[in-house]
């Protein structure tokens, strides 16, 4: 059994690793292909994180909120499942699937349920459904001792823990699915503990997130996103991009372009050398929403029902790499991550720093 000192020195400092596959036609494919793609970055995480989200996987409940959860005990358990009939209808609750590996040991508790919120509930809230989901997630995350939710979307799924991607791939048998859309996470932690719920992706409904970085403006993207209900919980400046995209995109309503401005916008100097129209939406977005500015080096994949996004720091202090080939999009921390399972791609190119690479499924042009 490795110590944790022992793995600690099964990697390098290099950032973490990032990969991601879009079919544009949103045609299903197995989950091999993105664990092939993140396996050829092993060297990129240490072991104390790897995550996968993957997007079309449960047609049979397309209508219901998939919620995957963690439980560090039965106790935690029997608390969330009482607050959980109190607010939603439960169509199916079960263990989410795994196999026994050598590399994942000592596991929590992982259920999933497929629910959907008591309209009365929702009412009382005087909110949206949405809205409504997004006050529960919290309150299990703040609240309940060991209970957390680690992703809320519908028809869709995040499977996550402490461990290489390949092996978290292979002990929640993802090969076993398809979808339309993967995203993928190796972890190296600098600031942060490596725990089941701390390693990515972060999820919130539909949106998923995998970063490689840091965000030294953490404390004011945290204390920004608090006045709008938000709470971090789960010990990683990660959380704050998931929490503030979901804010930018749903609540506000912003366009996924502005929203990249938002978190990764031009210096000033290279503002005021824009057409005076391009320049002042840029500062009424500095003005309106200077404290969600992501400082820092970083680079993310955003995964949503309706495509994939990346986006680097404004600077690109973290790389970031992207291809075609036909109805694909692939986008890696690495270009042999993408050549691993596309060897001729029809395109291949590196966003420049702040430039968002954006993939829509075909006939979905909005999130």
């Amino acid at each position: 059994m490795k110590t944790l000192k022992t793995i600690k020195k099964d990697g390098f400092p290099s950032g973490c690793a990032l990969s991601g596959i879009l079919n544009r036609r949103g045609e299903l494919f197995s989950g091999t292909h993105i664990l092939d793609s993140i396996a050829q970055m092993h060297d990129r995480s240490n072991g104390l994180g790897g995550g996968f989200a993957a997007y079309g996987i449960y047609p049979e409940y397309r209508d219901f909120y998939a919620l995957h959860m963690l439980y560090e005990n039965k106790e935690s358990r029997d608390i969330t499942e009482n607050f959980l009939k109190k607010n939603f209808y439960i169509e199916i609750e079960e263990r989410i699937p795994t196999r026994s590996t050598r590399a994942i040991y000592n596991p929590p508790i992982l259920w999933r349920y497929f629910v959907k919120p008591m309209a009365h509930r929702v009412e009382e809230e005087r909110g949206t459904e949405e809205d409504f989901m997004v006050k529960c997630v919290m309150e299990v995350n703040e609240n309940i001792d060991g209970a957390y939710v680690i992703s809320s979307g519908q028809n869709m799924g995040v499977f996550k823990g402490v461990g290489f991607p390949e092996d978290i791939g292979e002990f929640y048998r993802l090969d076993d699915y398809q979808a339309y859309l993967w995203i993928a996470h190796g972890r190296f932690p600098t600031n942060t503990p490596g725990w089941w719920g701390g390693a990515h992706p972060f999820g919130l409904l539909n949106w998923t997130i995998v970063h490689n970085g840091e965000v030294s403006s953490y404390g004011t993207n945290r204390r920004y996103l608090e006045m709008f209900n938000y709470r971090c919980t789960l010990q990683t400046d990660t959380e704050v991009i998931a929490y503030a995209i979901d804010l930018l995109l749903r609540k506000f309503g912003l366009p996924i372009e502005l929203m990249c401005k938002v978190l990764a916008p031009p210096l000033w100097k290279n503002i005021d050398l824009l057409p005076p129209e391009d320049a002042e939406v840029l500062k009424t977005l500095r003005i309106l929403y200077g404290d969600l500015l992501m400082n820092g080096p970083f680079s993310i994949i955003l995964g949503f029902e309706n495509g994939m996004v990346a986006l680097n720091d404004r600077i690109k202090l973290r790389p970031l790499v992207a291809a075609e080939k036909g109805e694909f999009l692939y986008i890696a921390s690495e270009e042999s991550a993408i050549s691993a399972i596309c060897s001729q791609p029809d395109r291949i190119w590196y966003p420049k720093g702040g430039e968002p690479v954006i993939g829509y499924v075909e006939g979905n042009g909005r999130c």
